[in-house]
């Protein structure tokens, strides 16, 4: 009988094979809020535990082959502030390449993934999160793909205009006409159409719409821990026929019905302090550090994580699922995967659980490349058949 070391050894082994494709990383915003994006103060090629879940050490510890950096603004900005911290935020990964070309390099297609991980360097994409970055111009969307954004969050924590977000009242009901058009031009030009953080009915409109594979960047299961940020079953019943692929997050209060609470009530702390819930700096850990103390938190493990992959690959199948962690974007992290150097006892856990070396293969690498590929190929398609949409909000909205 093969021990839990047995199987950790296999899980490095595997990941040195197939590494991991992280779908939502949000350092750059961390290192916004810490130090500017000033490198010389935060300088990630050393370990950096105990102010930040990633650095370069703890990456190639963790088995990472390919990352896509969170270029997330929050969805209290709006309009053209919104735009500028999003291109403020692609210029703070685009630092991250130039300062550690060694490690990190920029990845714009599927085969520039598998290029970069052949030459021994972490494959880097971009994806924003919350369609508040276009500030409701597709023409902003096609010059943020062609500053590197790969993926596009529909909604963060607020609604938009044109969508709903999970975590806010109904607004337009789903996506609006112009929310529509919004899927259509990134079918169009490539870009992947994620689903983390919209409304149910914002992820069955775009499914309706997409004729390119979608992604959910870093979203669990509802099933398992019933939280408005997971995805139904009846959604991920869909991923198959649509080809997209369901990345499950880490992030305590999303996957662990006990932390659902405790974390509303964090969160309140925080804003009774003058902090955004989201606040990591020193300061806000502190905050949290001292009503953790008062009050225990319930404690999410890599099983829990296991939990939703199981019913994930049970419901998608284990050709549409992968892995988007939330790291430096979350306060709090499961025991086993409290930073980026954990995925191999992810991968230890479902070896335990009878999956096969083929399913992690998919589950890491493979799904999550495939996926991008897919959209690429549709876009050359669509491109042949149209050009650019000029549609505004006003014409389609009214």
């Amino acid at each position: 009988m093969e021990s839990p070391t047995d199987h950790l050894s296999q899980a490095r082994e595997l990941l040195a094979s197939h590494p991991v494709v992280d779908g939502h990383n949000d350092l750059p915003w961390a290192l916004r809020q810490h130090v500017r994006y000033d490198l010389n103060r935060m300088d990630i090629a050393g370990d950096r535990t105990g102010e930040l879940h990633t650095d370069i050490p703890r990456l190639r510890k963790g088995g990472v082959g390919a990352q896509f950096w969170s270029v997330y603004v929050r969805s209290d900005m709006a309009g053209d502030d919104a735009v500028s911290a999003t291109l403020e935020q692609i210029d703070g990964v685009r630092q991250l390449l130039e300062r550690y070309p060694a490690d990190l390099a920029a990845a714009l297609c599927a085969d520039d993934i598998e290029k970069v991980r052949g030459e021994g360097r972490i494959a880097s994409l971009m994806g924003a999160e919350g369609g508040h970055s276009i500030n409701n111009s597709l023409a902003t969307l096609r010059a943020l793909y062609a500053l590197g954004v790969r993926y596009m969050t529909l909604t963060h924590n607020d609604n938009i205009a044109w969508a709903d977000s999970a975590t806010d009242e109904v607004g337009v009901g789903g996506l609006s006409a112009f929310g529509h058009e919004v899927v259509r031009e990134m079918n169009r030009i490539g870009m992947l159409v994620d689903l983390s953080h919209v409304a149910p009915s914002t992820m069955r409109d775009a499914l309706g719409t997409s004729v390119a594979p979608v992604v959910f960047s870093h979203s669990s299961a509802r099933a398992i821990c019933d939280h408005v940020r997971n995805i139904p079953d009846d959604v991920l019943e869909r991923l198959p026929a649509n080809g997209g692929v369901a990345m499950a997050t880490f992030v305590p209060k999303f996957i662990l019905p006990a932390a659902v609470d405790w974390t509303r009530a964090a969160d309140e702390n925080m804003e009774a302090h003058g902090l955004h819930p989201l606040d990591t700096t020193p300061g806000a850990m502190k905050v949290h550090a001292a009503f953790e103390a008062a009050n225990p938190r319930p404690v999410a493990t890599v099983a829990t994580v296991a939990d939703h992959l199981d019913h994930m690959r049970e419901v998608a199948g284990v050709d549409h699922i992968g892995i988007g962690g939330d790291f430096d974007g979350t306060a709090f992290t499961p025991a086993g995967l409290e930073d980026v150097a954990g995925y191999p006892n992810l991968m230890a856990e479902l070896l335990g659980r009878g999956w096969s070396a083929s399913d992690l293969a998919k589950l890491t690498w493979q799904n999550a490349v495939r996926t991008l590929r897919a959209a690429e190929d549709v876009a050359r398609g669509l491109q042949a058949e149209r050009g650019p949409s000029n549609a505004t909000i006003e014409q389609l909205d009214g």
